[in-house]
């Protein structure tokens, strides 16, 4: 698997997917404050991911405290739990990673835990949100093996890959488990503007496996589409609502609607902590937006003159009625939505 995060000597380690694929480059966070400024600036991204970043980002707080009490050392762990929270604000495994490490520290501190006692169970359960993401990876990368054809050809959109989790991958866990269950899959990569995802991460980890890989620009799927090389699409996701509906990276929509037109199924590949129970519908999202440079500029090359405006949303939303299976680690649920993943989620 990627080394996509980890611990290395009492820091948090991290891949810096800003520098890829031309560099492997790690950054070291000390901080609580350093792992939120890594989320916020992409050094790390990915929904599954940055819920994991922001569970160790914690667990850093409070390794690093200087406090002499309880009181002190709590005041300190929720002031990192706001910032972290600070830092992006549509995918909602931040928050689920958040609001859990926040129970397990109310619970340590009711029992009359030490500072100590304290920190060592935020170690532990920030390591166990990591463990349990990679094997979530797993299991629902197997369920969605299923779902794939022998000698499939998959169209995915941004990197749902081992970079935008604890390990393994959503989307792309769902490609290496059909490979690993003895499939020949190819792999149509959308570049995925304005960040890359796909043509630089994505791509990346899939020629590193030696799955067939080619990259394509957002505009030629619907053409790949009609020229019949497309036999099912799978994406992930930051967010789902309690109705189905999907927010992932801007232009999912787009392919969404190319594979309706075309009869293709699109699936949604993502573990049940991206499931919002508490947002009926895709119209409760928050959209994150970006800055503009991201669009006006390619490194330090200006690629649009001065004056003209820039929008750049960072997701957008794809309608249930476009979704014909979400893949979890405890299946793959089906229409009617509202009802299979609130059995998914355990709330049925």
């Amino acid at each position: 698997m990627l080394p996509t995060i980890d611990w290395e000597d009492g820091d948090v380690v991290m891949i810096d997917q800003r520098k890829l694929p031309a560099r492997e480059v790690y950054v070291r966070c000390r901080t609580a404050k350093d792992v939120a400024k890594a989320i916020r600036t992409m050094v790390i991204r990915g929904a599954p991911a940055i819920g994991v970043a922001a569970a160790m980002g914690l667990a850093l707080a409070v390794r690093r405290s200087t406090a002499t009490g309880t009181t002190q050392l709590a005041t300190e762990f929720y002031r990192a739990c706001g910032m972290l929270a600070a830092t992006r604000p549509t995918a909602v495994n931040l928050f689920w990673a958040i609001e859990r490490m926040k129970r397990v520290f109310a619970a340590a501190m009711l029992a009359g835990q030490s500072t100590d006692e304290l920190t060592a169970t935020i170690d532990a359960e920030s390591a166990r949100v990591h463990d349990e993401d990679v094997a979530s990876c797993r299991a629902l990368g197997a369920h969605g093996a299923a779902v794939v054809p022998d000698d499939a050809r998959v169209l995915t959109h941004c990197n749902a890959g081992a970079l935008a989790t604890g390990g393994y991958g959503t989307a792309l866990g769902v490609v290496r488990a059909a490979v690993e269950a003895g499939k020949r899959v190819a792999v149509f990569a959308d570049e995925t503007r304005p960040f890359l995802q796909g043509a630089r991460l994505t791509a990346w980890e899939l020629v590193r496996d030696g799955i067939e890989t080619t990259v394509i620009t957002d505009g030629m799927s619907g053409a790949l589409m009609r020229a019949g090389c497309v036999d099912l699409v799978v994406v992930g996701a930051d967010r789902i609502a309690a109705n189905g509906d999907v927010a992932n990276k801007i232009g999912t929509y787009t392919v969404a609607v190319l594979a309706r037109a075309h009869g293709i199924p699109f699936y949604v590949a993502a573990p049940v902590s991206t499931i919002d129970l508490s947002t009926p519908d895709g119209s409760g999202i928050p959209i994150e937006e970006r800055d503009a440079k991201e669009i006006t500029h390619l490194g330090p090359a200006q690629l649009t003159p001065e004056g003209a405006s820039v929008w750049n949303p960072a997701f957008d939303v794809t309608p249930a009625e476009y979704v014909a299976g979400i893949i979890t680690e405890h299946g793959v649920c089906r229409p009617p939505f509202d009802a299979s993943l609130r059995e998914a989620c355990g709330a049925a």
